[in-house]
């Protein structure tokens, strides 16, 4: 099973994939989790350039190509393989990212999105994606608390909003594929939440 974590900055991805890593590997499943973009040295340069690369003026459209290229190599040299091997893969961030912040944030046209993605990563989508939604000020509060302010992070108030918009819309279109967290409370009543979802993805009676 192939499980998405999706959310604005600071919503607290990393975080509830680690204790809900810890929690199946309890039970005796063998979990790996993941990070897009990333995942692969490959992966990683291409994170490297469009995070923290502030000084470089990186085109939309460009963003677009590299997030994919990401993608297409995470999803053949690891995602894969992991799941051909029985395990449950915790991805944080997914192709959905790409439309939320390429597509809504930088207005990229929905049909580059949806091609580029199809060529990256075929029929391996997500099983089930976790969106953990707040509001933008509260999120990018957390990040300036944190001292992690990324190249994306960085970006207007209304960006980040849109962002947030985007998500919520594709959640809301498709409710069976989504489940829609308040990443406004506590990191273990968030826990709590997504346990219970998960475990009810994998009928899991505990």
């Amino acid at each position: 099973m192939l499980i998405a974590f999706e959310g604005g900055e600071g919503s607290g991805k990393g975080t509830q994939i680690e204790m809900l890593k810890k929690s199946l590997a309890n039970l005796g499943y063998d979990v790996l989790d993941i990070i897009e973009p990333g995942g692969t040295p490959v992966g990683q340069t291409i994170r490297n350039i469009l995070l923290d690369r502030k000084d470089l003026d990186i085109l939309g459209i460009t963003e677009v190509f590299l997030f994919s290229a990401s993608r297409a190599q995470q999803v053949r040299t690891v995602t894969r393989p992991a799941l051909k091997q029985g395990k449950i893969v915790l991805s944080d961030r997914s192709f959905y990212s790409t439309y939320a912040y390429q597509g809504a944030g930088r207005r990229q046209p929905k049909e580059l999105l949806e091609q580029l993605t199809s060529f990256a990563v075929g029929e391996t989508t997500p099983d089930l994606v976790i969106l953990l939604d707040l509001s933008p000020e509260v999120g990018l509060a957390r990040k300036k608390d944190q001292n992690k302010i990324n190249r994306l992070d960085a970006e207007t108030l209304e960006f980040h909003k849109n962002v947030r918009d985007a998500y919520l819309t594709m959640a809301e279109t498709n409710p069976k594929l989504w489940r829609v967290v308040n990443a406004e409370t506590g990191v273990e009543e968030i826990h709590s939440r997504i346990k219970t979802i998960v475990f009810e993805a994998l009928k899991i009676d505990r």
